[in-house]
């Protein structure tokens, strides 16, 4: 057994062996909390959701890190002229995509560290970088902190680009900088942002730049090296590139392995605001099962374009209803046989062979409808051992791309539709907080978090069990 992955740094495939015997750690770029998600967030989730899976069916032990954005240019911005401070918005949103991952039955995340958790460890490692002499603070006193491309000759190896070449890093103010191409990794406080975004840091006070923050979680949770790092092919620069500098430059091994999922258009077209044609996923998860919408986004291989359109969102869904009706055909069939449950449920060879060959998703469902149709087949001409062995191929099959549609969690999901998921995360995150509070003894957070869901008609019941929640 060999999976073999697309490294975007080496462009071609590679034989995937771990730095440790067994484990697999995986980093994978999370949301910038700024605004709800769309259709091309769900996707990239469900990419790295998918290989995580392949992984852990091959016998790994999966570490998976993907982390939260929430302090940024765009959040600041999308909180500015309005009542919502800025973290209550990337709180509120951070739920959004909470909901709609598990909407879509996505693995929680072994660590979901948001950014502004980690500003000690961002510190330290532009510390780190200006001793190594490949940062700089400005000299104009403003407290930005820079990397200095210039320092580093490996700089553009991700996306294979001379610097010479490059244009100016558009992702700070360059009122200090040494060279254009120079990107921030520590931005000074302003005065027309709140206090409230800042820190205190031996460079002045500020908050940390883009970059810095993906090095920093990654690092910390994995350590200095680790296997695989994912994103959205849209990242790849500047973000990417500019991640895989600092962190090499401090002295880090860093990303064994670079993985880059396809984007989304829209019925032919690249999705964009300007467009106005953004597919959210609010209104995704409400135009079909949520099944039919995972099936939808994780059928096309990882590295493709997906081209969205209702039509294609129909077509899963009768995809999803081939699968499920085949499943209560053969299962009503072999009910008080002998047969029943024989099965093994183990994936096929062929199947096998496409998710070992970089995560081919395309091919491994064809099999699992190959294998359906050889069900039905049997089950027509009464040869009842082979259609055993047709569901239990299935099966294994489903559980691996997380498509069973017997699975009890998909029901839970569907009941009440996508606000009853929204409203389920929201609530179940406030009884965490809450139980966090009373931890640690601080009983008037506690007391106010029982108290607003009370008055918003929500009844949390304490039991020996854990706490429950129940509407009035």
């Amino acid at each position: 057994m060999t999976v073999r992955i697309y490294d975007s740094k080496a462009q071609g495939l590679r034989e995937f062996t771990p730095l440790r015997d067994g484990e697999v750690g995986m980093y994978v770029c999370g949301p910038t909390v700024q605004s709800s998600p769309h259709i091309g967030h769900l996707r990239s989730a469900l990419a790295y959701d998918l290989m995580r899976r392949w992984f852990a069916y091959r016998g790994f032990r999966v570490t998976f890190v993907r982390n939260v954005t929430d302090i940024d240019d765009k959040v600041l911005l999308n909180a500015a002229g309005t009542e919502e401070e800025w973290f209550a918005l990337a709180y509120r949103v951070e739920l959004e995509f909470t909901a709609a991952y598990s909407a879509l039955g996505i693995l929680p995340p072994t660590y979901e560290p948001r950014a502004t958790a980690s500003v000690p460890q961002m510190q330290e490692l532009i510390t780190r970088l200006i001793d190594a002499g490949h940062a700089y603070a400005a000299p104009d006193g403003s407290g930005d902190v820079y990397f200095d491309t210039g320092s580093w000759a490996a700089y553009g190896e991700l996306t294979r680009q001379s610097r010479d070449k490059m244009e100016a890093a558009a992702d700070a103010d360059p009122r200090g900088k040494r060279d254009p191409r120079d990107f921030a990794l520590w931005k000074g406080a302003k005065a027309d942002e709140p206090v409230s975004a800042t820190w205190a840091s031996p460079w002045g006070p500020g908050r940390p730049g883009w970059h810095i923050e993906c090095s920093a979680m990654s690092t910390r949770y994995l350590g200095p090296t680790f296997d695989i790092h994912g994103g959205g092919l849209d990242l790849r620069f500047p973000h990417h590139e500019n991640e895989l500098a600092q962190s090499t430059a401090a002295g880090d091994g860093y990303a064994r392995y670079w993985v880059h999922n396809g984007l989304v258009n829209v019925t032919g077209q690249k999705m964009s605001k300007s467009l106005g044609n953004s597919v959210y996923a609010a209104d995704l998860l409400g135009a079909a099962s949520h099944l039919a919408v995972r099936y939808l986004l994780g059928s096309a291989h990882y590295r493709s374009t997906i081209d969205y359109s209702p039509d294609a969102l129909a077509e899963a869904e009768s995809a999803v209803d081939r699968i499920r009706t085949f499943l209560e055909r053969v299962e009503r069939r072999l009910a008080g046989t002998r047969f029943a449950g024989a099965g093994a449920h183990v994936v096929p060879d062929a199947f096998a062979n496409a998710m070992d060959d970089d995560f081919g998703v395309p091919e491994a469902i064809a099999v699992v409808h190959e294998t359906i149709r050889r069900g039905n087949q049997a089950l027509d001409a009464e040869e009842l051992h082979d259609a055993a062995d047709a569901l239990g191929a299935v099966t294994a099959m489903l559980q691996v791309l997380g498509l069973d549609p017997r699975d009890p969690a998909w029901g839970s999901r569907e009941s009440g539709g996508a606000a009853a998921l929204a409203l389920d995360a929201l609530v179940e995150r406030l009884i965490e907080h809450r139980r966090e509070a009373r931890s640690a003894r601080d009983f008037a957070t506690a007391d106010r978090i029982r108290g607003e869901l009370a008055d918003a008609g929500i009844v949390v019941e304490d039991t020996q069990t854990g706490s429950h929640w129940s509407l009035s």
